[in-house]
């Protein structure tokens, strides 16, 4: 498969959601509202939960199936207040020292005027400076899409993995397309020169692992077992990995 199709396969109706895997890895979870400050945002699903008998906390991204649900949801598009509902998770996964499993799916963040005058930009870079530094683990699966700040700012972890045919940018091939060629005719050769498949982006050291997309029950077992090994580390260890992990980076 070309690396466009890969892009346009992760955008594709019926595929599996953040709240489908939420349900199948997680089945008591709980969910949590608001940021504390402005209000909540239901392309951010937080809260819960326990992973074959381990607490964890969930952050996921959902993009809904229905166009109900889609509308409903910001079409997985967060707003500034979803990110910091996630951060507040983080900070009380941290407290309990409590492992966060993030499920990325989004085209990125949403970039109407609204979101920015409500500091869109800052709530992802917070989130950014606050992950490098969280004193629990993190692990961060990217489902489908995984574009632009709108990923990253739940993807700053101890682990990366990314489902099979998934893919991870920081820009859309048709948006590098009009950047770098003033026609987002060129997607597909953007596409290719971004890098954005897992098998590339393994190769490249920026991710971690692939998964395939038919075994939640084997991505369940697999990410137990990380959150066991990291949960093991000495504090100053797991953030001095982590810190080394995106210093590798480019390298």
């Amino acid at each position: 498969m070309e690396d466009y199709e890969v892009v346009l396969n992760a955008r594709g109706e019926g595929r599996l959601t953040a709240n489908d895997y939420i349900t199948r890895l997680v089945p008591d979870f709980i969910e949590f509202h608001g940021d504390r400050l402005y209000g909540d945002d239901s392309a951010v699903v937080a809260g819960i939960g326990t992973l074959l008998n381990m607490p964890v906390t969930v952050i996921g991204i959902e993009k809904g199936k229905t166009t109900e649900e889609r509308i409903r949801h910001n079409f997985g598009s967060a707003h500034p207040e979803g990110y910091r509902k996630a951060l507040r998770l983080m900070k009380q996964a941290e407290k309990f020292r409590r492992p966060v499993l993030c499920l990325v799916d989004t085209a990125g963040a949403f970039c109407g005027i609204d979101a920015e005058e409500h500091g869109q930009g800052r709530a992802i870079a917070e989130n950014l400076l606050e992950m490098a530094d969280l004193k629990t683990p993190i692990l961060s699966v990217v489902l489908g899409e995984g574009g632009s700040g709108g990923a990253l700012a739940l993807s700053h972890s101890d682990r990366i993995w990314m489902m099979e045919d998934a893919y991870f940018s920081v820009v859309s091939p048709e948006s590098c397309a009009n950047i770098l060629w003033k026609t987002t005719e060129k997607a597909k050769d953007a596409a290719e020169v971004l890098c954005l498949t897992a098998a590339k982006l393994q190769n490249l050291g920026l991710i971690d692992r692939i998964c395939p997309k038919d075994d939640i029950k084997k991505l369940g077992t697999d990410i137990r077992s990380e959150f066991e090994l990291l949960l093991e580390m000495p504090v100053n260890d797991l953030l001095e990995q982590r810190y080394r992990k995106f210093r590798r980076v480019g390298y």
